[in-house]
């Protein structure tokens, strides 16, 4: 029986964004150098963003050693600047960020379970919704996985960076350099991987802003250099690293010159000269290996830039040499590195694709190979396996010709679907529920298909794994490439996110169950729609094609909702060709051009809040921002919601608008705004009312422009605890009285925080409404300021609306609505 070899495994982690394995002669030739380093850092702390990616470039592309970041989180609690995703999706544009900033810098990304569930203070705050030991294990268990030689966090463990998280990160970092070397802790995970000692664990000490911690007696050593093979230096590596975290507003320019960076040991033993002190980085580390450094010295000295492929038989018989090795760590990691380089160097083009993006259960889908061998490297294509499908083939490439074959797969109705594995069960208060242990840390969902190539190469037998992916030709762009999804036969999404029924008027509303079919749908449907007490049945024939949809309507009332506040969920029971399925699931759909497309699957519902709300004022006018969910909740509660943009604002009378409100960040993304201050003021000062929702002081553009009336100047100050007591400053205050009278109970059910940003440096013209505070600090009265103006209003506030109107917060509703009806009341007594 013939034996390939095959890719490990973790190779699968790659997002299928990227292309082919890139192969310029450049990396080869770099790779070809790094077979014969044996040495391993990992990076670690809390957040995307947060890992320093010159000092990744560096090590990655300069030292040659195998680099790791290790995110704590996948950055769910953060503010988008590119969409309105927030919680759970910011987590997946998030995640697929990283690794396309690290197929940059050439660090490798890992995670834990732990959810970021938003600005944190102090660790102490952070382990009261972390299990600590929970995450602690997932550190370990990557350390133990990657076995760095040292180990390097961000943050130190006495609060100098300032979040909670940050904090929390090297904490459990520093635990994890002793635990991971102790069989007694997580014993459980030893099935799969060995306790591990890193030699060193450091803090990349910071400069940020105000903040510096560094002095040139600590250790430290210049990462600016230039890498003539790649033609960059690592700050224009980097630069182009960090920018791809888009959701956060992070494009930063490209630097040259010296860069140290500083280190402070915080375990193990310290380095003098080097960061590898006392590290043996040669194969000398691997018993019985003499012969190995000498057969990668020879193919890298006698590798050719322009003929590449003659490397193919020395890398072939390098691979033979492996392969009789016994296993261990860095065998098994530099096989794999010369698999890969086997095929870069080959100059072979392989890949497996479809036509379609999805794999509907039940249904079936054609999978197509290309091969040629560009450079005639005598290659034989003996056999594909394709998940549990094998063919023989047996054909020889001819030298750039193009070889091709399709085969149609059935897709089960039980296939599993493409999910990202740490949503397949419910969540814990502030974790990922992953059961297999073996998934954590792993970047990426699976793939859904993936493609085996068994060839013969110089006399050799090789194999090379890649993941099928969707392909087509955008008229623009070109070809691109996107991943495949298993998904459901048909997909029910239920709308609004939000009802809102008013409990003191009579309010019939309308929700909505849209069927989605993903396959031919031919057959008799029932839509139902469920609340907490009541049931809701149609019965229907369909006959839907592949990606139409048909939708349902149901009316409701007031008294059909159990309480404030209630779930409708939509169903579809559904008989196609005589076999009954059932529809529970919703997909959502996530593109971007920087980052792979992204489809989860949720069970879908409704927030029905049954409240008393009184509302004045009927059109809005809504400045977009960097993107929120506030403009539907608005349409929930009765208004007409005109959005905004600089031709609208620069044409429109804005006396039309009962009020004005500015989206999330409108003042930090929209530098356009400058240009119409002096309009937005005559419109409250002509008895306007504008609302400013929360902007940014950092890096993502410090508001320079006028805002309001008078002058105020914006904080980093927020409240983090979501229930944190809210004094009443100003308790005769119209804005807690009128149309709505807001009480302490408006302020419970509210999630993650209840402020961000506060006004700070008020003119004495403004009033504060609110003093609130997180734990042990003094209260803050910055999170609602209002002035009266000429005959209008001017309102910038904090608080969270952009997350607590999305929620169903009945008291957020009540405030708004207040807000907005602060020129009306005067109207009203009259």
């Amino acid at each position: 029986m013939k034996r390939f070899f095959l890719l490990a495994a973790c190779s699968l982690w790659l997002s299928t964004f990227a292309q082919n394995v890139p192969g310029t002669s450049a990396d080869i030739y770099l790779n070809l150098k790094k077979l014969n380093v044996l040495g391993s850092v990992l990076y670690i702390a809390a957040h995307p963003d947060d890992e320093n990616t010159r000092l990744l470039a560096y090590l990655a592309k300069d030292k040659l050693y195998r680099t790791g970041y290790l995110s704590l989180t996948r950055g769910d609690g953060g503010q988008n600047l590119i969409g309105d995703e927030q919680g759970v999706e910011l987590g997946l544009i998030r995640t697929q960020e990283l690794l396309s900033a690290r197929r940059i810098d050439g660090a490798e990304q890992f995670f834990t379970r732990a959810y970021d569930f938003g600005f944190s203070k102090n660790p102490e705050e952070t382990f009261q919704h972390w299990d600590k030991e929970k995450v602690l294990s997932d550190v370990v268990w990557v350390i133990r996985k990657f076995q760095p030689d040292v180990i390097i966090t961000r943050f130190p463990t006495t609060g100098e960076g300032g979040h909670g998280h940050h904090t929390a990160s090297a904490i459990l970092a520093n635990e994890a350099f002793t635990a991971a070397a102790d069989p007694n802790r997580f014993p459980e995970q030893l099935k799969w991987v060995h306790p591990w000692q890193a030699k060193r664990i450091l803090w990349n000490i910071f400069n940020f802003g105000s903040t510096n911690t560094t002095n040139d007696n600590q250790f430290h050593f210049d990462v600016g250099g230039y890498n003539a093979i790649i033609g960059k230096s690592y700050g224009e590596i980097a630069a182009e690293s960090r920018s791809q975290h888009k959701s956060q507003g992070f494009g930063v320019p490209a630097s040259r010159g010296e860069a140290m960076e500083y280190f402070k040991t915080t375990g193990g033993t310290e380095p003098n000269n080097d960061l590898f002190d006392d590290i043996n980085t040669n194969w000398q580390r691997v018993g019985g290996s003499a012969i190995i450094s000498k057969m990668i010295n020879d193919i890298t000295l006698s590798f050719d830039f322009t003929q590449p492929q003659k490397s193919v038989p020395k890398l072939m018989q390098l691979l033979y040499e492996f392969n009789g090795m016994p296993q261990s760590y860095w065998r098994d990691q530099k096989l794999k590195e010369t698999k890969n380089l086997i095929e870069q160097t080959s100059g072979l083009f392989i890949e497996a694709f479809t036509n379609d993006q999805f794999a509907v259960q039940g249904d079936s889908i054609r999978i197509n190979y290309a091969l040629n061998d560009r450079l005639g490297v005598d290659a034989k294509l003996i056999s594909i396996v394709t998940n549990s499908f094998d063919t023989a083939v047996n054909v020889t490439l001819k030298k750039n010709n193009n070889k091709t074959l399709s085969k149609t797969f059935y897709v089960t109705p039980d296939a599993k679907l493409t999910q990202p594995y740490w949503l397949r069960e419910k969540m814990d208060i502030a974790s990922y529920t992953v059961n297999d242990q073996t998934l954590i840390g792993q970047p990426d969902i699976d793939p859904a298909y993936i493609a085996t190539f068994n060839l013969s190469i110089a006399g050799g037998n090789f194999s090379i794994t890649k993941t099928v992916r969707y392909k087509f030709t955008d008229p623009v762009k070109g070809e691109l490439y996107q991943p495949v999804f298993v998904v459901p036969a048909a997909t029910v999404m239920t709308s609004p996110d939000v009802l809102l029924m008013p409990r003191n008027q009579k309010t019939v509303k309308q929700t909505e169950i849209q069927l989605k079919a993903n396959k031919l749908l031919k057959g008799t449907v029932q839509t139902e729609l469920r609340t907490g007490s009541n049931s809701f049945k149609q019965t229907d024939t369909i006959s839907l094609i592949r990606g139409n949809s048909k939708n349902y309507f149901f009316n409701i009332i007031n008294d059909q909702i159990k309480g404030e506040k209630d779930q409708l969920y939509g169903f579809a029971h559904y008989n196609d060709n005589g076999q009954s399925h059932d529809a529970y699931l919703a997909m959502r759909s996530i593109s971007y051009p920087h980052i792979p497309n992204i489809k989860y699957f949720f069970t879908d519902a409704v927030k029905a809040l049954n409240i008393d709300l009184k509302t004045y004022g009927k059109r809005i006018g809504y400045i977009t921002g960097a993107g929120d969910k506030v403009p539907g909740a608005l349409e929930q509660m009765g208004y007409e919601v005109t959005m905004l943009n600089e031709k609208d604002l620069a044409r429109i009378n804005l006396q039309n608008f009962d009020a004005i409100i500015s989206g999330v960040r409108a003042y930090n993304t929209d530098d356009w705004l400058n240009n119409y201050y002096d309009k937005l003021m005559k419109y409250v000062a002509d008895g306007g009312n504008l609302i400013v929702q929360y902007n940014t002081s950092n890096q993502i553009g410090p508001v320079r422009a006028k805002i309001g009336p008078y002058n105020f100047n914006i904080s980093r100050n927020r409240v983090t605890d979501e229930n944190a007591a809210v004094a009443f400053l100003k308790p005769d205050h119209q804005v807690l009285h009128f149309p709505n009278t807001i009480t302490q109970e408006d302020f419970k059910g509210w999630i993650q925080e209840r402020s961000i940003y506060h006004a700070v440096d008020l003119d004495p013209h403004f009033e504060t409404i609110f003093g609130m505070a997180d734990p042990g600090e003094t209260s803050d009265n910055g999170s609602l300021v209002i002035v009266k103006y000429g005959k209008g209003f001017f309102t910038y506030t904090g608080l969270v609306f952009f997350r607590e109107l999305p929620a169903g917060v009945p008291g957020a509703y009540r405030l708004m609505a207040n807000l907005i009806a602060l020129n009306k009341k005067k109207k009203c007594d009259g």
